[in-house]
């Protein structure tokens, strides 16, 4: 094929028009860029984005947040330490681009350092509104934990009543609540026991009171206290065991409660080799508690909790299992079948959210049917940590905090042995020029030869 010279300008016309359209392209696509920033986190577990959970969060924090970083320019161990940080900030400031990074060398600024109380090379001091806290690990769930401390208005106190052979909510028990009420106070909670046998009344200060399974009777007194309590407004999470009473039958006249005998036997949890006693919970009811919960919890021998309807309460289902078990009032072992005589075929209820309007004000009460749910034995399991937190969220009036706790993000790196690393470089930096410089050359001696 001859080129001739009107060939020759069309050509010339075709390289000039596509290079003109190729930079057009460039700029529009730059122009986008500036204005709207598009990512993808391919990392193992998103370990480069926020997770819903902190995300929430950040959205609660209403005004600037300043993070100043007390770290030199290099760390004998981890190195560029001012980098790790701004990396790990980065997310962050994505989402909330008023949050303010500044550094301190401790080195060059000792005093500063010591009036800022900071212990080791890269303490952070993170500070919101007139509050303030310290950082000293470079973990999404303990900073967004500082944050829902910061965002809460003030510090909430959750009491749980003692004397009764209680679970105790700072108790390191199997049975006990220490693990939940450690998780509450990184939260930004204060909890606290209370013996009603020696105060006069439910201290005013108290956000919610907590009442687990008693061993032994409550004196009248004792539980007049808690009637006066809920009728002066107050908010409760009752965890209630398949147990005698002892004395709290008041309470539960009050809340109008339908508690049937016997343990609800579960079959799904036979199928994921643990005990039938073990309900496993997966429906839950439209509330603030549970909206957008999707995780499965756990009720070790729980017990079936319903409210009559009434016009004394507004009523919620909060959490229904056991879709193909029953209430079992026999043995509840392994060998436990339905006995359409006996037993109470499921679903069953098992938790309950009850409110209702005192004095321009909305009283909140919860009420589940297995206090081993948030024991320190079982409150790993699934989301039982999520769920309770959610829980007490919601009876604090803490609603906009409710949300699934987030977890640490697993770490990986990328290694490469040295062969590997070998065949890598000699690819990029020698095999990959040279099929690039060939294809070029092959591409001009056939133009050359037309």
């Amino acid at each position: 094929m001859e080129i001739n010279k009107k060939l020759r300008l069309q050509l010339l016309l075709q390289s000039g028009l596509f290079m003109v359209l190729l930079i057009a392209a460039v700029i529009l696509l730059s122009m986008l860029a500036r204005d709207h920033r598009m990512q993808w986190d391919i990392s193992q577990n998103g370990r480069n984005s926020l997770t819903q959970a902190s995300l929430n969060v950040v959205k609660q924090l209403h005004g600037p947040l300043t993070v100043t970083a007390y770290a030199t320019q290099q760390d004998p161990q981890l190195g560029d330490i001012r980098k790790l940080i701004r990396d790990f900030m980065q997310p962050y400031v994505r989402v909330k681009p008023d949050i303010k990074l500044e550094f301190v060398d401790p080195a060059e600024q000792p005093k500063l350092t010591r009036e800022a109380g900071v212990q080791i090379n890269g303490e952070m001091v993170v500070k919101f509104g007139a509050k303030s806290e310290h950082l000293t690990a470079l973990d999404e769930q303990k900073f967004t934990n500082l944050l829902m401390r910061l965002a809460r208005a003030q510090q909430k106190l959750v009491m749980q009543i003692e004397g009764h052979g209680e679970r105790k909510i700072n108790g390191k028990a199997n049975y006990d609540l220490g693990e939940f009420a450690r998780q509450l106070v990184a939260k930004g909670f204060q909890t606290s026991e209370l013996n009603l046998a020696l105060v006069q009344d439910v201290p005013d200060d108290a956000s919610v009171l907590i009442v687990t399974q008693p061993q032994v009777d409550w004196l009248p007194g004792e539980t007049a206290k808690l009637i006066s309590y809920l009728n002066k407004g107050g908010d409760l999470l009752w965890l209630i065991d398949q147990e005698p009473m002892h004395g709290l039958q008041p309470l539960a006249d009050l809340l109008q409660l339908k508690l049937s005998a016997g343990i609800v036997i579960d079959p799904a949890a036979q199928q994921l080799n643990a005990p039938a006693t073990w309900a496993l919970a997966t429906n839950y009811g439209k509330h603030p508690i549970t909206k957008d919960f999707d995780l499965i919890t756990v009720f070790p021998l729980a017990r079936e909790v319903d409210v009559s309807q009434n016009q004394s309460w507004q009523i919620t289902k909060l959490i229904e299992v056991a879709q193909r078990g029953w209430v079992e009032v026999g043995k509840a072992d392994e060998t436990a079948h339905f006995d359409k005589k006996l037993d109470t075929a499921g679903p069953v209820t098992i938790g309950v959210a009850l409110t209702r309007q005192f004095k321009n004000r909305e009283q909140r009460v919860v009420v589940i049917g297995s206090g081993a749910f948030l024991a320190n034995s079982y409150l790993g399991n699934a989301g039982n940590l999520d769920l309770g937190v959610n829980i007490i969220n919601w009876l604090a009036r803490d609603e906009d905090l409710i949300t699934i706790q987030p977890r640490s993000t697993a770490d990986s790196n990328f290694y490469l042995g040295k062969t590997a690393l070998t065949m890598l470089t000699v690819g990029l930096l020698i095999v990959m020029p040279l099929i690039f410089l060939a294809t070029g050359g092959v591409i001009w001696w056939r133009r050359r030869k037309l």
